[in-house]
């Protein structure tokens, strides 16, 4: 289906003047139209009761006036506030329920601005989401009304909450294992509609891993990028979940390339655990019998359980992918006695992250050795002893990036205990750095793409003021400067 048949219509109707008072709780009944995923993704919007992200433990506060609940025309901004509550809420319900008595990094409530101004972007950055509008061609693509996009930022906060430690780990895999969760975020916050699981079914019949309005994610953002750069986006979406990547040492790729080919940068490298976790899902589901609407259901709660699990009880390390997916089928043993674990590890194999010879046999033992020291710690079962932590510091010489004198301080993703290092050999094509290294190389790349805010450092060779969208920064650290994450933003330059 081209864009110009699914992009939405723009409507000439002038939109109601939203209400600054908040619905009565006949309001809160009324139904409005929502999109179940993406603006072109193939569906319609439907009607549903008008939803309240901030009812959830998890609190999701939309800012600004909230617009009477009815049905609005698309088009409109009383249409698109709706389809976000929407989304919204059913990712705070599902995250509620996944991690009870937890609160954002933010605080009691994550705070929303549907619409920052212009810009094909949406991003994180611990003080809440923030997401923006751009005309393109004939139409402007709101990065706020898509689901997917909605839940794909929220998983950014979510995965802020399960492992604050990810923010600033100087590593391609702890950065692109937090756009990987993004797109697992918008796939299983997706599930929980009942009317998406049988669209789903209906388009993929018994075999979940296939190419479908699931596994594709940002359809709408991914072919407004593609207006502006041909190759920046999967033809059908910004990314698909069901790809034929394979994993490489990120060190050995180059910092960028087209869509059709892996790069080191973070949202290239994540669709390789992206593939390997939707794979998963797909063999959880074929364990369990003929795909139905409760048997999709059940899944995409076991998953996120274990994922949940196993992200806690990962340390952050240069080869993350394999320490979470090890991770995985240890919490699967202990969760579920095993029932997962060959549909797991099979999925990962095939993506390189984990080794055919084997996973590492001493994985659960590990798993229950740290969970007996955060006992012992008294720290509760739903937080492991990592929890507790913070990651090294590593002082490098600014002259090594040409920063002049200053000391530059980072952050380096060198965790214990070191489990197993369990990726396929036949993935290696350079060896796997240290976290020394990691740390050394990813701060160049960022350097190189213009990613970095300098502050008052010169170098004016690594400004790149052609490149406003930066997500780091040099701030001043006891007579030195520490290279700081501001965002996790969704990384078209």
């Amino acid at each position: 289906m081209s864009p110009s048949t699914t992009r939405r219509k723009q409507s000439t109707r002038p939109a109601k003047r939203p209400s600054s008072h908040r619905p009565s709780k006949a309001a809160k009944s009324t139904r409005v139209l929502v999109w179940l995923d993406d603006p072109m993704a193939g569906g319609e919007p439907i009607p549903r009761r008008a939803s309240d992200p901030a009812a959830y433990s998890l609190r999701v506060d939309i800012k600004g006036a909230r617009p009477k609940a009815r049905q609005y025309a698309r088009g409109t901004s009383g249409f698109r506030y709706w389809a976000a509550s929407d989304a919204l809420a059913r990712g705070a319900k599902f995250w509620s329920k996944h991690l009870p008595g937890e609160q954002w990094f933010t605080g009691k409530s994550l705070p929303v601005a549907l619409d920052r101004g212009v810009d094909l972007n949406a991003y994180y950055d611990r003080r809440g989401l923030s997401f923006f509008h751009e005309r393109v061609g004939a139409s402007t693509v709101y990065s706020g009304e898509s689901p997917d996009i909605l839940l794909h930022e929220m998983g950014h906060a979510v995965l802020d909450i399960i492992r604050p430690q990810l923010w600033d780990a100087l590593s391609v895999e702890a950065a692109a294992f937090h756009e990987s969760f993004g797109d697992i975020c918008a796939i299983l916050v997706g599930l929980q509609s009942s009317e998406l699981r049988q669209a789903v079914l209906a388009e993929v019949g018994s075999k979940l891993y296939r190419s479908s309005r699931l596994s594709r994610v940002a359809e709408e953002l991914g072919w407004a990028i593609r207006q502006f750069e041909p190759s920046g986006a999967a033809p059908d979406a910004l990314r698909n979940a069901v790809n034929s990547f394979f994993y490489r040492v990120p060190e050995s790729l180059p910092p960028s390339a087209p869509d059709s080919h892996l790069s080191s940068e973070p949202h290239s490298f994540s669709r390789v655990f992206t593939a390997g976790a939707f794979e998963a899902m797909s063999n959880m589901v074929a364990l369990l019998g003929k795909p139905t609407d409760a048997i999709l259901a059940q899944v995409s709660d076991d998953f996120a359980h274990l994922l949940v699990e196993a992200i806690r009880d990962a340390p952050i390390a240069p080869d993350y992918f394999a320490q979470v997916a090890e991770q995985l089928i240890a919490a699967d043993q202990d969760v579920f006695s095993g029932r997962y674990g060959s549909a797991i590890e099979s999925a990962f194999i095939r993506r390189g992250v984990l080794s055919i010879h084997g996973v590492s046999p001493s994985a659960s033992q590990r798993r229950a050795q740290v969970r007996g020291r955060s006992r012992r710690l008294g720290v509760s079962r739903a937080r492991s002893i990592f929890g507790l932590t913070k990651l090294p510091m590593l002082t490098i010489p600014g002259a090594t990036f040409g920063l002049g004198e200053t000391n530059l301080h980072v952050h380096v993703a060198s965790e214990a205990p070191r489990i197993l290092k369990a990726t396929s050999a036949a993935a290696v094509t350079a060896a796997q750095p240290d976290a020394e290294m990691a740390a050394r190389w990813f701060t160049e790349r960022l350097l190189c793409r213009g990613r970095v805010d300098l502050g008052g450092v010169h170098a004016t060779h690594v400004a790149h003021p052609m490149h406003p969208h930066k997500t780091h920064s040099l701030d001043p650290d006891n007579g030195a400067v520490l290279l700081r994450r501001r965002t996790f933003d969704c990384g078209f330059d």
